[in-house]
This record gives C-alpha cells, sequence and structure tokens, in this order.
C-alpha cells in the first residue's frame, strides 16, 4: 500500500477474523508495523476482554465449568464484553483518528456461536445493541481450511479430553487452547469456517475473504490488496 492509502486508514476500525490459526496475529502485527512506519498510531482491540472489566467477563468464560451453559447466555457475555471494549477502546480511538485494529468481533460471535445452533440474524440483532453503530469499517476474514489451521496450531480436533487441573471452559469459548476445545470434532471447525465464508451475505459492514494460505509475506500482499480495493 502506498504512504497515501495508509494515511486514509486514520479513524478507521479495521478487524482480522478467521478460524485458529488462520494467521490473524500475524497479519495484525505486519499491518500495524507498517501504520507506525507512517506515523500513524494504533490501537489494538482483543476481543473477549480488552478492558479491565471485559477481560473480567472473559476470566468467567475462561476458568469455570460452564458445560450447562445456554448458548444464548454465552452469546450475550460476549456482547457484554464487546459492548465495553467498544465504549472504552474502540471508540475514542476512532475519534482521536488512530487507526484501531481488532482481533475477532462480532464475525467471530456469528461463526462460532452460529456453528452451535445460535441464529446469526439474532447476533446481529443483539450486537446492534450491544455495540450500538460502533460496527468494524472492514473485517477481513483469513481463509484457511480447518485442517490446514489446526496443523498450525498444533490442536487436535476430536481428541480425547484430559483431565485438566482446573475448571474448563467447555463450549464455545474460541480463541483459547483448551482441552475442550481440542475435543471438538473436525466437522464443527469445518462448519464454524463456512459461518466465516457466509458472513459477506448478511454482515451490516464490509466483509472481505482473503486466501490466507501461502507464506506470511504473500497473505500480507492479499491484505493490503484488500484494504487498498476497499477505498476507506
Amino acid at each position: 500500500m502506498s504512504g497515501e492509502a495508509l494515511d486514509r486508514l486514520r479513524g478507521k476500525y479495521i478487524v482480522f477474523d478467521g478460524i485458529d490459526g488462520a494467521g490473524k496475529g500475524a497479519q495484525l502485527n505486519l499491518l500495524e508495523a507498517a501504520l507506525n512506519e507512517r506515523g500513524i498510531e494504533v490501537v489494538r482491540a482483543r476481543d473477549p476482554g480488552g478492558t479491565t472489566i471485559g477481560d473480567r467477563i472473559r476470566h468467567v468464560l475462561l476458568d469455570y465449568d460452564l458445560s450447562e451453559m445456554d448458548v444464548r447466555c454465552e452469546t450475550m457475555l460476549f456482547m457484554a464484553s464487546r459492548a465495553q471494549l467498544a465504549r472504552e477502546v474502540i471508540e475514542p480511538a476512532l475519534k482521536a483518528k488512530k487507526v484501531c485494529l481488532g482481533d475477532r468481533y462480532v464475525s467471530a460471535t456469528c461463526a462460532y456461536q452460529g456453528a452451535a445452533g445460535f441464529d446469526p440474524d439474532r447476533v446481529i440483532e443483539l450486537a446492534r445493541f450491544a455495540i450500538d453503530g460502533t460496527w468494524p469499517d472492514l473485517t477481513l476474514i483469513l481463509d484457511v481450511p480447518p485442517h490446514k489451521g489446526h496443523e498450525r496450531t498444533g490442536k487436535k480436533p476430536g481428541a480425547k479430553k484430559q483431565e485438566a487441573t482446573g475448571s474448563r471452559h467447555p463450549t464455545l469459548f474460541h480463541d483459547v487452547h483448551t482441552d475442550a476445545m481440542e475435543a471438538r470434532p473436525m466437522s464443527f471447525h469445518e462448519k464454524v469456517h463456512q459461518m466465516f465464508l457466509d458472513l459477506p451475505k448478511y454482515y451490516p459492514r464490509p466483509v472481505v475473504i482473503v486466501d490466507g494460505m501461502g507464506t506470511v509475506d504473500e497473505v500480507q500482499t492479499r491484505v493490503m490488496k484488500a484494504i487498498a480495493d476497499a477505498a476507506l
């Protein structure tokens, strides 16, 4: 991307999402480095969590046995964390004309909770209340086949759950490498993958699917082209 194209990202909110092992972290770091080199300040927004209150909600989702939690309750906990993140981190960053880079957002709930049976349209409905108008200007979904993603992370879908020393969240906490997540069958991860690919059909803000296969540099080239083509 040219310097002028990077300058146009000031005051924008860009989210990276996709299955585990898609390469979000590497691409977020590369984009942040490019922006910093241009003298553009960046704020990172981690979802779920990213605030003191949000991290407490994350703690509930991570550190307790929630095997009986209804998917609706879980979805609303994610939204509660997201509401605080929007008000405390994202909105101030955008008002200050900084670039906000998000690691997951509503798109993740559409995919993961959607794969568990929660209607994605209801996810969007809840999000409209939780985050009000704080939607990303662009969401980039890094497209990697589930089996490749798991090869990268070293997780083994469908593996027998091991005994844990403490309580584990056995349902849908999608960004933590727990034994329970490893125990989910590949069919679940394939459904999550498809839910991500379907996002452009109904998501209320622009979504671009980016091929996440290849070297980090090759993917970065595609990411930068997708951002430039979005004409933000």
